[in-house]
């Protein structure tokens, strides 16, 4: 059985996985809380964010946890719910990869405001609160799907609204409740997380990774737990390429051009406006880019 359940994980997307990573942690410290009589409390304290900046700088992973907790039932639904959605339009444009960049970059960038919103701002300071929740990270997710493809039509209950129309719905509501006094800090973060998606997709869509680097220090993190295993020596005899150079460099750049056509396509008209063979298309380049 557990062999099956990982090979079922295997096959997840980086969404899926996230919400399953999250679902199980949810349920996991409900259910040592209730059958053990364990107070977590003492645990979750080291993982969720402080706003205290001298705190933090002793538990800076926090930064990072944070978004791996949640507080009741529905909390983690709703944030699973519009992650499950938002992931499945992200992949079908890009690779997970980027998905990656996104929701973490979205996560970190939306606790760093949650901590410097209560050390700036006179209406915050002295108030006790810490930060958990995914709201920050899939609000990224969300906003940059959104500015990447706005004309995108989506089913929500009865009728088929645009991306952007959800995109500036879920900044307002934010808005709204920090003027209603309910959770500052935390909806200053949701705000935190939707600039890095803007930011993020309208540099994309000017040819600039701004998660490059992000993308870079995970694989130097990865490499110091993965052994280098250094291949047996081989004689290998090499034919001129240069034709085959040109060839493959020729391909390469047809193939770009056929995204950016698909892309603008999507921009224009949504996601659904494609054919099968052009959506067929863009997530196996999707896959390649992840």
């Amino acid at each position: 059985m557990a062999t099956d359940l990982r090979y079922q994980y295997s096959r997840l997307n980086i969404a899926e996985k996230l919400i399953v990573i999250n679902v199980v942690i949810f349920l996991f410290t409900r259910l040592i809380t209730v059958l053990f009589s364990f107070d977590m409390d003492t645990i979750l304290h080291w993982l969720e964010l402080p706003k205290e900046i001298g705190v933090f700088i002793f538990q800076p992973w926090s930064l990072v946890t944070y978004a791996f907790l949640h507080g009741s039932f529905g909390h983690i639904f709703w944030n699973m719910l519009m992650l499950y959605f938002t992931g499945r339009i992200f992949m079908n444009l890009y690779g997970e990869r980027k998905f990656i960049n996104v929701y973490f970059l979205g996560a970190i960038f939306g606790g760093l405001i949650f901590i410097l919103s209560y050390n700036i701002f006179p209406a915050l300071i002295g108030l006790n609160n810490s930060l958990i929740g995914a709201s920050a990270a899939v609000m990224a997710v969300l906003i940059f799907v959104c500015t990447y493809t706005p004309n995108q039509e989506v089913r929500i209950i009865f009728f088929n609204v645009k991306l952007w129309h959800v995109g500036v719905f879920s900044v307002l509501i934010d808005i709204f409740f920090i003027g209603g006094g309910s959770n500052i800090g935390g909806r200053l973060s949701h705000l935190g997380g939707a600039f890095v998606g803007y930011f993020y997709a309208r540099k994309l869509m000017e040819g600039t990774d701004i998660g490059a680097g992000f993308s870079n220090m995970l694989d130097r993190i990865g490499n110091l737990f993965t052994k280098n295993k250094k291949a047996p020596m081989k004689t290998v005899y090499r034919k001129p390429t240069s034709n085959l150079k040109k060839s493959a460099g020729s391909d390469k750049e047809k193939h770009q051009r056929q995204i950016d056509i698909i892309l603008d396509k999507i921009s224009k008209s949504g996601y659904e406006s494609l054919s099968k063979a052009e959506k067929d298309f863009l997530f196996k380049a999707g896959k390649e880019d992840g």
